[in-house]
């Protein structure tokens, strides 16, 4: 008996054009739904897919647009502690912030892009709550079971130029595959290797979906292995944040010499 073929691994991914301008208290799910049934290619939504959403849609959909004449004071009430600052020319200085979803990004999230004058867009208040009720709503329109939602935002990185989209929120799937335990392709023992998934779907799409394309939604098919039957209980995307004693990078390098010379420890060796 011959061996079963493998035919390898696929992915897709596709952002539905005609989006319609969201406002505070539209109902985003049939927004969505009615875009991607209406654009999509035949049996646009499959059990298994992966329904990717920018905070920015959920944001407006929730009525997160809040007048703010000055965004440095948005993102002031929005910091929940300073990680590293930079001043610039011509401008005001740049604030890598943790905002009070434990996120440590640029300007806390504030958004002042596609937004009326005058105002500015908060982070949804609980991206996991948010994509939870999405994903239930959804579910119930398109009537399947094993449906994932995610919802991103645009991080930078450290070390690295450019951004990426990241998961901020998500629902009914698996956020991260953990192999430790397991052996690599040459047998040798996986001791670290713990894979973002929610993360590698939020970064993909942006390739499809695009900064100004008009394109929030993407859908995301072939990774039904992360989509398990029974997901309501899985973690959400806030369990990706590293926080605490496993965060080796808490300030920035000017920040830390800063305190350790007002305290008197710059110089001393560190401490086990």
């Amino acid at each position: 008996m011959s061996e079963p073929r493998d035919d390898g691994a696929h992915l897709s991914a596709w952002a539905p054009s005609g989006f319609p301008e969201v406002r505070p208290g539209d109902d985003l799910a049939e927004l969505i739904a009615s875009v991607v049934v209406s654009t999509g290619p035949t049996s646009a939504v499959r059990e298994g897919d992966i329904v990717v959403v920018t905070s920015k849609i959920v944001s407006k959909a929730e009525g997160r647009v809040v007048a703010a004449a000055d965004r440095e004071q948005a993102i002031t009430e929005q910091t929940v502690r300073v990680v590293a600052t930079r001043e610039r020319p011509g401008g005001p200085p740049l604030r890598i912030v943790e905002n009070p979803l434990g996120l440590v990004m640029a300007a806390a999230g504030v958004d002042a892009s596609n937004t009326p004058q005058g105002t500015v867009l908060l982070l949804p208040a609980d991206p996991d709550a948010s994509a939870a009720r999405l994903r239930i709503a959804l579910r119930e329109r398109w009537g399947i079971d094993r449906l994932g939602v995610v919802v991103t935002d645009t991080a930078g990185r450290a070390w690295r130029d450019g951004l990426v989209d990241i998961a901020i929120g998500a629902a009914g799937i698996q956020v991260v595959d953990d192999l430790r335990g397991g052996v690599d392709a040459h047998g040798r023992p996986l001791s670290v290797t713990v894979t973002a998934v929610a993360d590698e779907v939020a970064a993909a799409t942006e390739l499809v979906r695009g900064k100004a394309a008009g394109r929030p939604v993407a859908v995301v098919r072939g990774l039904g292995r992360y989509v398990p039957a029974g997901a309501d209980a899985l973690p959400g995307a806030r369990s990706l944040v590293r926080g605490g004693a496993e965060d080796l990078f808490r300030e920035g390098t000017e920040q830390a010499y800063a305190r350790g010379f007002a305290d008197g420890s710059a110089g001393r060796e560190p401490q086990p």
